[in-house]
């Protein structure tokens, strides 16, 4: 802990930059000797100015002091560049952070197929459809999913992730105690239990709009690659690209409509050669022999058997994902009287109901007499049968799968929902 103070209070000093923090590190052989050190001892650093040198005679530590308090009592991990756990793929990025906070669980990067997932926070609802869905193929494939909890691409990327099963990372622009935005908090508070937030700001620190274009060196630094999802010609995901390139990562991008001004970003690094993605394992496929006992390609993805020479076996009903929006690619049936069948087959109303039914919250159970609006029933093709009740109350859109007992709200879709599919809400 004590020469975690010295870290802290190197990383902390007002005015002294990133760059001249990795120039004294390559004298000193810790913050503890350059916090000690007499100024006549300071070397001569080639690229430090003496007005960034004349800052290490503050020798306060009562900043570092706090912020360690801080990290005690918020259950924040502190990581240098010197410690083992720190990333090889990070440390040897231009500008690498000196010190990383942490919330969670931190995984060797070095051994991990990750993922980096970007895109504009102004999304599309196909922009979110298309990020979760790669998130959620991504993680099920064995990589880890990177991305920054903004609004928009990066939340779906981690809620696709999250979904799977699978481990995400989120890189925040503030302090990994604070939430931002805060409509992300169930989603911030999901990552936490089960993945790793990390930051190069202490705790406490807000997020500022300077903040996002310096971490993005962080999200492409952690991974092998960048996908950019959606994003417009001037977008924060274009800097991460081209970060990304300047480290050496691939870089994929996901086509959209030629039309779409959230779309011509992405489909411009297409053009200029990014490689053009349509699922998880368009990416992971070219990682496969580095980490043969990490990814795991899904059923649709893995070579054909040859053809024997017997009789085709019948086809039978796709197996879905036990998700409860993958629901939406069956046959709903009616529980009673008053509830309606329907059958859903249109690829864009699954998508648009999918992306729809995702946004939940729990809540307490409805009362058992209400009707329900449908019921949606899918049976495997080994025979087993799932179904999702669906009510609407008020506004909103309240869900139960015959699979978990907890309900479901979903805020101010029943409109939407209705639309869809084509249901009265009355």
């Amino acid at each position: 802990m004590a020469a975690l103070k010295y870290w802290v209070w190197f990383t902390t000093l007002p005015g002294l930059t990133n760059r001249s923090k990795l120039l004294l590190l390559e004298h000193f052989p810790s913050p503890e000797d350059i916090y000690y050190a007499q100024p006549e001892d300071l070397p001569p650093v080639e690229g430090l100015s003496s007005s960034q040198a004349a800052l290490l005679s503050d020798k306060s530590t009562d900043r570092a002091e706090d912020v360690l308090a801080r990290c005690a009592k918020g259950d924040i991990f502190l990581l240098t560049m010197q410690d083992a756990l720190y990333p090889d793929r990070l440390r040897n990025i231009y500008a690498p952070p000196v010190l990383l906070y942490g919330r969670g669980r931190m995984p060797l990067f070095d051994e991990e197929a990750a993922v980096s997932v970007v895109g504009t926070r102004t999304c599309t609802p196909y922009g979110i459809s298309a990020a979760e869905e790669l998130g959620y193929q991504l993680a099920k494939e064995g990589a880890v999913v990177v991305s920054g909890l903004a609004k928009g691409i990066d939340g779906a990327s981690h809620r696709g992730a999250l979904r799977a099963g699978g481990f995400t990372a989120a890189v925040l622009g503030g302090g990994v105690d604070v939430v931002y935005p805060a409509e992300n908090r169930r989603l911030y508070e999901d990552i936490a239990a089960t993945g790793v937030l990390l930051s190069e700001y202490p705790p406490g620190t807000e997020p500022m709009g300077s903040h996002f274009p310096v971490r993005n060196r962080i999200l492409s630094g952690l991974s092998l690659a960048v996908l950019v999802v959606e994003a417009p010609e001037r977008s924060g995901a274009l800097i991460t690209a081209n970060t990304a390139l300047e480290q050496g990562r691939d870089v994929f991008a996901v086509p959209g409509p030629i039309d779409a001004p959230n779309s011509r970003g992405s489909n411009r690094l297409i053009r200029d050669g990014a490689g053009l993605v349509t699922c998880g394992w368009d990416i992971l496929e070219g990682y496969r022999s580095r980490f043969p006992h990490r990814l795991r390609p899904s059923p649709e993805n893995l070579p054909p058997v040859p053809e024997q020479d017997s009789l085709p076996a019948p086809e039978s009903a796709p197996v879905l994902d036990d998700s409860v929006s993958s629901l939406l690619f069956s046959v709903p049936a009616a529980s009673s009287a008053d509830s309606t069948t329907l059958h859903i087959s249109d690829r864009k109303t699954i998508e648009a109901l999918s992306a729809l039914l995702v946004r939940t919250q729990p809540v307490q159970p409805l009362d058992a007499d209400r009707t329900p609006l449908c019921v949606l029933e899918e049976t495997s093709a080994d025979g087993v049968t799932t179904r999702v009740t669906v009510w609407c109350d008020g506004k909103d859109v309240v869900f139960v799968s015959s699979t978990d007992t907890q309900y479901y709200r979903v805020p101010d879709a029943a409109a939407e929902f209705c639309r869809l599919t084509g249901l009265s809400e009355n």
